[in-house]
């Protein structure tokens, strides 16, 4: 068992983990450049058989389980911010530290980026037309600030909740219980559950543009944000067994490199049929929806419960990058657009490149960001 910490404290653990999942956003949205399936700005070749296969695996893999740890996690700390702001406060800090930095990115780098990738012909548009287009049907949540406006609200939603709701509110650590292996397999089959009925409605890819949200992975955010909430409360993340963290990431194992593999072979994937994957009466789907959710739970009770036990310390180098990690995930668009079209002419094998650029692009999305927040008053917002 894990140690009963205070709930309200800060755990390094929690942390360095959120480091971690900023990394792989940034290294997700490099695979798609160079050619793993996803979404983003800026795509740079089409890839052979293997490069597209390792990345979109890698993609897939991340994509099971990475923005939802990242609402269980935002979960887990808004009940002690509403509890030490009043309602009001914590509004009022919410709307500065999501609402501002999302408008920001709507207002001034989305449309940037448009200009930057028009002029170096990667989109064949007049800006001029396109901004005149764009400001006058705008909607928030572009890019990867998708992220940060559902957060915003799940806040609200949770500050309403708060105000409404005649239950009393319990406090931190007033049950001793934990999550057992049963609970966590009731979750995945119901995530997968949802997930696989969502699908049949609105596919994988699929994307409500008056708000940029996928609603496809929505069930798992809402009830891992959800859970986070609960997990404060009943100080779950200190609690979870290390045993079952162990068996966890062994099963994620056993998914990652056995099942996934066996799907993606079976499915017919390695020949070219990836549309029943995405949704519809298909078993591909289906077995995709179960296995993607059960994944997702596996890694992240896992990761959560191997950084509590291994990764529970903060280095000069961890703190500064948990600091600035907020501001990297806002800012980091633009950096890696920037440096992969500085070196588009550099002509290496897709797999290769993304391994080699990697290493450089990642620093660089902290450094930046650690550099604007040393602006004053944006540390405040970032």
């Amino acid at each position: 068992m894990g140690s009963d910490r205070p709930a309200g404290s800060r755990l390094a653990f929690i942390d360095n983990l959120r480091t971690l999942i900023i990394v792989l956003v940034i290294l997700v949205h490099l695979s798609i450049t160079y050619g793993g399936e996803g979404g983003w700005y800026y795509k740079e070749v089409k890839p052979d058989l293997v490069s597209g296969l390792i990345l979109t695996f890698h993609n897939a893999t991340c994509q099971s389980f990475f923005m939802g740890c990242m609402f269980l996690l935002s979960g887990y700390f808004t009940p002690a911010s509403f509890d030490r702001k009043g309602p009001w406060k914590f509004l009022v800090d919410r709307l500065v530290r999501l609402g501002i930095p999302m408008l920001f990115y709507d207002l001034a780098i989305h449309p940037f980026l448009i200009y930057w990738l028009a002029r170096h012909d990667v989109y064949h548009l007049s800006f001029r037309s396109w901004a005149a287009s764009y400001y006058t049907s705008f909607h928030p949540g572009r890019g990867p600030l998708w992220f940060v406006e559902a957060l915003l609200l799940f806040s609200i939603a949770y500050l309403i909740w708060r105000l409404v709701s005649d239950q009393r509110v319990p406090q931190a650590g007033t049950d001793r219980s934990a999550p057992s292996g049963f609970s966590l397999a009731v979750l995945a089959i119901s995530l997968g559950a949802a997930s696989f009925l969502v699908r049949l409605w609105r596919p994988v890819g699929w994307c409500y543009e008056p708000l940029n949200f996928q609603f496809p992975y929505f069930p798992q955010y809402i009830v891992m944000f959800i859970l986070g909430v609960q997990a404060y409360r009943l100080q779950w993340l200190t609690r979870l067994p290390t045993e079952l963290g162990r068996t966890s990431l062994a099963l994620a194992a056993v998914f990652v490199l056995v099942l996934f593999p066996l799907l993606v072979i079976l499915g017919g994937a390695t020949k070219g049929n990836v549309s029943p994957f995405a949704g519809g009466l298909h078993w591909q789907a289906l077995a995709l929806a179960m296995g993607e959710q059960s994944l997702g739970v596996l890694l992240t009770v896992g990761l959560l419960v191997l950084f509590r036990e291994r990764l529970n310390r903060h280095s000069a180098l961890s703190q500064a990058a948990s600091a600035n990690s907020y501001a990297t995930y806002v800012l980091h668009t633009p950096v890696l657009i920037v440096l992969t079209l500085m070196v588009r002419q550099v002509h290496l094998y897709p797999l290769l490149k993304f391994v080699v650029v990697g290493a450089f692009v990642v620093p660089a999305c902290f450094l930046v960001a650690a550099t604007v927040r040393r602006i004053p008053g944006l540390a405040r917002v970032l």
